[in-house]
């Protein structure tokens, strides 16, 4: 059973999504043991304690600095002890204890094709802001393990989505949610659970390629 700590800022419909895959069985042999959140009026919290899965908050403005912060929020992710952190709309950039600690077990959900719209300052509606202002034809979302880079971390999956004309910062978000983040991250949960999954020399690999090269 791959026991699971979900990071969240806002709403959750990701949290959702992944807790309603659980439900029909799309995902499986995966447990959501905490949600944690930056914002004590985080919408995902409310979502977790309807579930009865803890809802712990974690917020940088309770702490001296950055750092005092940052050694708690390893230090509880440690207590709580997953298999695998899943960032799903989490607005904190994880620390790098943390990524140290939990190397190749941290997952992110990113609202761009990366490289694409990625990196700081690209988090959010702003990249569907940005996207809309460049022109895009074609965006979407990659779901990536974390490393020590800012969405540079190896890519699991991507589905790309189209922008039409008249999208507006909010619409296309939406979409890229319905038609992309919310099928792509508990996909790639349920590959991690079950096995399917390779990480090798910072890339990411279907388990099966492995035994089809023997």
């Amino acid at each position: 059973m791959l026991k699971i700590v979900v990071c969240v800022s806002g709403g959750g419909t990701n949290l959702q999504a992944i807790l309603d895959a659980v439900d029909e069985g799309k995902v499986t042999n995966t447990q959501v043991i905490a949600v944690i959140s930056n914002n004590a009026g985080a919408g995902a919290l409310d979502r977790a304690r309807a579930r009865k899965i803890p809802g712990i908050v974690m917020s940088p403005k309770k702490y001296a600095d950055r750092e005092a912060y940052n050694q708690a929020f390893t230090g509880r992710m440690q207590e709580l002890a997953p298999d695998l952190v899943v960032l799903a709309g989490f607005l904190v950039r994880i620390p790098p204890q943390m990524v140290s600690a939990f190397s190749g077990r941290i997952v992110n959900i990113h609202p761009s094709l990366i490289p694409s719209f990625c990196g700081v300052g690209y988090y959010g509606l702003k990249v569907h802001e940005k996207v809309l202002e460049r022109g895009v034809k074609i965006t979407g979302a990659t779901v990536h393990f974390v490393n020590e880079g800012m969405d540079e971390g190896p890519i699991i999956s991507q589905k790309a989505v189209p922008v039409e004309e008249n999208d507006t910062p909010e619409i296309l978000q939406r979409r890229v949610m319905e038609q992309a983040e919310w099928i792509l991250l508990p996909k790639a949960i349920d590959d991690i659970a079950n096995g399917r999954l390779r990480l090798e020399d910072g890339r990411v690999y279907s388990a099966s390629y492995f035994e089809e090269m023997r």
